[in-house]
């Protein structure tokens, strides 16, 4: 209990005091409401608009949760195929790269006119934003397997199935961990974007909120919207966190107390 209380209290307090600061400021300096809202003008536009960014945030969810869902299949179906041998890394690893260099803005409008406007087109998004984490650090733990403990497997008879399946991804767990918790808010991110581009007008996602708000100058709104994505950002990657503490916390130091 003691260590959650000291986990919370500390991001809690800096929150609270750059949380008045900044109403404070706003308030003396007499800030445009169109610049930059006070903290209550956000919160209140949260009231009011509970409604409708809960209905956002469902479809930004279910987008983002597709796109990280499809990212951990195959990043590390990917990441296993590449720890096969060095001729296949070689070859394809380069291309991995690929989905981390483009800027996904860029692909966007391409990702619309192939899938056109929708979860598709926006989970896509989320995947393509999210995979090369989960590829990189599961190849990484994967090619970090003690080559001792690799020449015992084989003494004993095991076969590539077996050596992978109870020697090199449970060795590689706290890197694949570590992958996905990059990719979880990554996601996120690569919602947003793709609903800036390819959201439905009739299903409004967080990210189109925001282009939409942005447009009519309701920064409260903008903000409010901006909010609630980190939110889910937070849940997500808490939610791994939490996966990963329960995986490892028996046997990795990185999960005990």
């Amino acid at each position: 209990m003691k260590k959650w209380i000291s986990l919370i209290l500390p991001p809690l307090a800096v929150l609270v005091v750059l949380t008045a600061a900044a109403e404070v400021y706003v308030r003396v300096q007499q800030v445009p409401r169109y610049l930059m809202p006070a903290p209550s003008a956000v919160a209140q536009s949260l009231m009011d608009t509970r409604e409708e960014l809960l209905a956002a945030v469902w479809q930004t969810t279910e987008a983002a949760l597709i796109g990280f869902g499809a990212s951990v299949v195959v990043g590390i179906a990917m990441a296993v195929a590449l720890s096969s041998a060095r001729i296949v890394r070689n070859a394809l690893y380069p291309y991995t790269v690929f989905f981390q260099t483009v800027p996904v803005v860029a692909i966007a409008p391409l990702l619309l006119i192939w899938f056109g406007p929708g979860l598709q087109s926006v989970s896509v998004c989320a995947f393509v934003v999210s995979v090369f984490p989960v590829i990189a650090n599961t190849l990484t733990g994967l090619l970090s397997t003690d080559p001792a403990l690799e020449d015992m497997f084989q003494l004993y008879g095991a076969g590539p199935v077996a050596t992978l399946f109870k020697l090199k991804l449970p060795g590689a767990m706290p890197s694949i961990i570590t992958g996905l918790r990059v990719a979880a808010g990554l996601s996120v991110i690569g919602t947003i974007v793709g609903e800036f581009v390819a959201g439905e007008q009739d299903r409004p996602g967080v990210g189109l909120i925001i282009v939409e708000n942005s447009k009519l100058g309701q920064t409260p709104q903008v903000f409010a919207a901006i909010l609630v994505a980190s939110v889910l950002g937070l849940a997500m990657l808490s939610v791994l966190n939490l996966a990963g503490y329960l995986l490892l916390r028996r046997w990795h130091a990185s999960a005990r107390d």
